[in-house]
């Protein structure tokens, strides 16, 4: 029997000494580099995108909470101090129990082994793998000091949802720094390594929590915790984070713009070097535009009534409503925000039942189901019926209580600019970014309408004409001779022509006449060149009179560019959303060139004529078509213009104050009429309203001084605005009697663009 034991342990010996200097390297351990996602930032600091194939945050090991060591000890290897990397009690406990099972299965780990395991070696079970694996365990643990070993655990270890190490998991499961968990959360955490897709919160909510009960256990009998810490843990809810996308600020638009710009000067380890970029958003005003721009999709969604049910799932299975088997049948249909889904299990005329996904069970009744009321109804279409088994859309409202609410069809875009500098302060291009990823802030060409009118305006000054400039609004034919084709007949909004006005009322009145006049007097090819003074694309702008409608095509992006030079004084500034990007080690790689304005070599326009367009456009916001502005923030600075196209298809408002410009758009990607009424003013002014309301809240009310070389005559909307050069001269006009100013033009009630 010795001799067999002697012969053991003499091949024991011969193995080691041949194994042992084969062993790989320990530099990927001793220089540890761990794949650090692309992170991207607020200006001011908050979350608001991760880019990369493992979602991770390294954090050292002094960082760690002692709540934290204690879990993973208490779960994986509470002798982890003590032994020398191999766990000799737990070797002899699994091959007990692989001999009394028959099979090689796998029997506990030490901390020591699992790092060895998840740097060189596979998973597959083995005894030659199991071997290399002790073997590269002693020489770790001869290598590295025991803290040196945990801290590459805690950083390295797979725990899924993409999250690798336990800072990364504690922000994707709990939506919170590692440092400000709680017991009951680490329990929860520390349980993840033994079965990371087995014992997860989200998808195994019920063996997650048997799991995070064992952990409690081990920690209460180990004396981490006390009784009354461990039965406050177990009794304690956990609130979990269901969205991976779920950050801080909503900016899903904004980062994958920022994703991209540092994909493209950093293409080779973009997604694994920790490289941090630094955005030009501000948290508050980002969410302020988000909470906006959704309001006002959603506002202008229950003004074209409920659609009906949004789909259907078979209850033939369904033997009882068990809340288990309801919530695996959302599983697939995904939260748009607050938008959630929700199952029908019984519904008629007076109230409807619904399992919220991941919540209870509710009974809407009232005003809560008004909304669906006519989807009730046995003659609704059998397709669209609110019924059991329906799939339909719960909202909260203001009072906190549930109603029913759908997803919208149209879609919108805004934003906001520092018209000084170029910087984006906030950006959303769309409803839902997971539902619609189109960018329509810098990918959607569309038309202008009205919003285009005040280029025409800007060029018209320059060819003489003032503020105080009368036009005739009447009824004008192009004839067939001179469109090529049918003769064009255009029209105002509202039916309506009103004989001479003055050009500053006729843009406060958004009136289409005047416009097309202003621009057959300045020359179609003139206006078009002027246009790309603003950065617009004189080829998607043809000269023909229609311009002066805003027919060309434009983007958000470009429009707040081009009203951000009426609020600067004169300059074009280049819109951009990266302020740096910064290296694992905090060191700037990249940082924009701004330019200011202010700089005379990126003016646009003479500061009379920015001077003057601002004079007129904050008309439009106290006595126009935007007046609902100046009323709703109770302030005289703002300045802006509607825009609606032909057949309700596009709506639009564009304005700035002197610190910031913004630009809200809102229409169907498959361009369709919104409806009849639904212009700038009524769709897309609250969105624009709605943010300004923040960006604001603590600016003082500024106006703009008035540059030399003006002459001003009389007072208010009377003032005649002309430059020193032009002043002896005679008004252009073009027909007879128009440079006669008719009476005051009664603006006591905004018109409608």
């Amino acid at each position: 029997m010795a001799g067999i034991f002697a012969i053991g342990v003499a091949i024991g010996l011969i193995v080691l000494v041949l194994a042992y200097p084969n062993l790989p390297s320990l530099e990927v351990l001793t220089d540890y580099r761990p794949k650090i996602p692309l992170h991207i930032y607020t200006a001011d600091g908050y979350l608001i995108g991760e880019f990369g194939e493992e979602r991770r945050a390294f954090v050292h090991i002094q960082n760690v909470p002692d709540v934290m060591k204690q879990a993973i000890l208490s779960a994986e290897d509470d002798r982890f101090y003590q032994h020398g990397g191999i766990d000799y009690f737990g070797i002899l406990r699994a091959a007990g129990a692989n001999l009394l099972g028959g099979g090689k299965r796998q029997g506990a780990s030490t901390i020591t082994q699992q790092v060895a395991r998840n740097f060189f070696l596979t998973g597959e079970k083995t005894y030659t793998r199991k071997l290399y694996e002790a073997l590269l365990s002693f020489k770790i643990e001869n290598n590295l000091s025991k803290d040196q070993i945990f801290e590459l655990y805690i950083n390295q270890i797979f725990l899924g949802q993409r999250a690798y190490g336990f800072a990364a998991a504690a922000q994707i499961y709990f939506g919170k720094p590692l440092k400000d968990i709680s017991i009951a959360e680490a329990a929860m955490l520390a349980g993840l390594p033994k079965a990371p897709s087995a014992y997860n919160p989200i998808v195994n909510p019920k063996r997650a929590k048997l799991r995070q009960q064992y952990v409690l256990r081990r920690m209460h009998e180990l004396g981490f915790i006390t009784t009354a810490q461990y039965e406050a843990a177990v009794n304690e809810p956990l609130i979990l984070k269901r969205e991976l996308g779920d950050y801080a600020v909503h900016a899903e638009y904004a980062a994958e713009m920022a994703r991209q710009l540092a994909a493209e000067r950093f293409p080779d380890d973009v997604y694994t070097r920790g490289m941090q970029v630094y955005t030009t958003l501000l948290k508050d005003e980002q969410e302020a535009a988000y909470a906006s721009l959704r309001k006002g999709v959603m506002d202008y969604d229950r003004r074209h009534g409920y659609r009906g049910a949004e789909s259907y799932l078979d209850l033939t299975d369904l033997h009882s409503d068990q809340d288990e088997a309801i919530d695996e049948a959302l599983q697939d249909i995904a939260d748009t925000g607050d938008l959630i889904p929700a199952l029908v299990l019984a519904a008629d005329n007076k109230q409807i039942r619904a399992y919220r996904k991941g919540g209870e069970t509710l009974t809407l009744s009232g005003d809560a189901m008004k909304f669906a009321a006519k989807m009730l109804d046995d003659k609704a279409p059998p397709n669209k019926r609110v019924k059991r088994g329906a799939i339909i859309r719960l909202q909260k409202d203001d009072k906190g209580a549930w109603q029913i609410s759908q997803l919208p069809e149209v879609e919108s875009a805004f934003v906001a600019v520092t018209p000084n500098d170029g910087a984006i302060r906030a950006l959303v291009g769309g409803f839902d970014f997971n539902r619609n990823k189109f960018n329509h802030v810098t990918q959607a060409w569309r038309q202008p309408g009205s919003s285009f009118k005040p280029f025409i305006y800007s060029a018209s000054l320059e060819k003489g004409y003032t503020p105080s400039s009368v036009i005739a609004d009447e009824p004008i034919v192009i004839p067939s001779s001179q469109t090529g084709a049918q003769a064009w007949e255009p029209h105002n909004y509202d039916g309506k022509y009103e004989g001479p006005m003055k050009m500053r009322t006729a843009l406060a009145k958004s009136k289409n006449m005047v416009s097309i006049r202003i621009l057959q007097s300045i020359g179609t090819q003139y206006a078009q060149d002027y246009t790309g003074r603003f950065g617009f694309d004189p080829e998607k702008h043809p000269p023909y009179l229609t311009m002066a409608l805003g027919a060309g095509s434009v983007t958000p992006w470009q429009m707040v560019t081009a009203y951000s030079v009426f609020a600067n004084g004169g300059f074009r500034i280049k819109p951009y959303i990266v302020s740096e990007i910064r290296d694992e080690k905090n060191q700037v790689l990249a940082r924009s060139a701004e330019v200011q304005a202010g700089d005379e070599s990126i003016r646009a326009i003479d500061a009379r004529n920015a001077f003057m367009m601002d004079s007129m456009l904050r008309d439009v916001t106290i006595f126009g078509t935007a007046a609902r502005a100046s009323v709703t923030l109770k302030r005289q600075d703002l300045a802006g213009k509607t825009g609606t196209t032909n057949e309700y298809v596009d709506a639009w408002f564009c304005g700035y104050q002197m610190t910031v410009a913004g630009c809200a758009w809102i229409g169907f990607d498959q361009p369709k009429k919104l409806g009849d009424k639904e212009t700038g003013g009524a769709a897309a002014l609250p969105i624009w309203i709605g943010y300004m309301s923040r960006a604001l809240k603590d600016v003082p009310v500024q106006l703009p001084t008035m540059p030399d070389g003006l002459v001003a005559h009389g007072e208010g909307r009377d003032r005649t605005l002309v430059y020193a050069e032009n002043a002896a001269k005679e008004q252009p006009a073009e027909e007879e009697g128009a440079a006669t100013p008719p009476p005051k033009p009664e603006l006591d009630k905004p018109p409608s663009d």
